[in-house]
């Protein structure tokens, strides 16, 4: 069974990682309460169900990263609506922009984000942050069920804040979230 220990070592060594360690129960509880006051831009809900769910795991760590850290596997923020069934939008990564760039039914909000024009939705629509795959560490024995996610600005602030490290712009945290497993 993989340990607490052997993860921290794991994130450690990723290039990027400059601050690793397990959060908390006393922080972990602030952040639920953070996370469930975040407000959207332009009156548009938002959920992050990727804190959510990684918070509900037995084990949930703290990477400190900067630049030089690995994107994530897949978009860490979506445009849903009608009860998830249909993306209206959805974070995009350097490497996919020219595939995006030509393409009529796309109107890019952002450098990293896009909207897709020819979607309608029958519902209000969400902005949702999901729960991201982490392979490095799903990929240990002894862990399962493992999820990882990027803290709102105010639950990032404070968990930094709470662990003596300082508010640099230059910095973002990832929770992420594993239980025990007996293989």
């Amino acid at each position: 069974m993989a340990k607490v220990e052997e993860v921290i070592r794991l994130l450690q060594g990723i290039e990027g990682s400059v601050h690793v360690f397990k959060l908390d129960d006393v922080t972990r509880e602030r952040v639920v309460e953070i996370e469930s006051g975040i407000k959207a831009a332009l009156g548009i809900s938002c959920v992050n169900l990727g804190v959510q769910e990684c918070l509900e795991r037995e084990n949930v760590i703290v990477v400190v990263k900067d630049s030089k850290f690995r994107p994530p596997p897949e978009p860490t923020v979506l445009l849903i609506a009608d009860g998830g069934d249909l993306i209206l939008g959805r974070e995009i990564f350097p490497h996919e922009r020219k595939e995006f760039e030509d393409t009529p039914n796309v109107l890019f909000l952002s450098q990293d984000f896009i909207v897709y024009t020819d979607r309608k939705p029958k519902t209000k629509e969400l902005f949702v942050m999901p729960p991201v795959a982490f392979p490095e560490v799903a990929e240990l024995p002894g862990v399962k069920n493992v999820v990882s996610c990027s803290p709102s600005p105010p639950s990032d602030m404070y968990v930094r804040a709470a662990h003596g490290l300082p508010d640099d712009p230059k910095l973002a945290s990832i929770l992420i979230g594993f239980d025990n497993s007996e293989r």
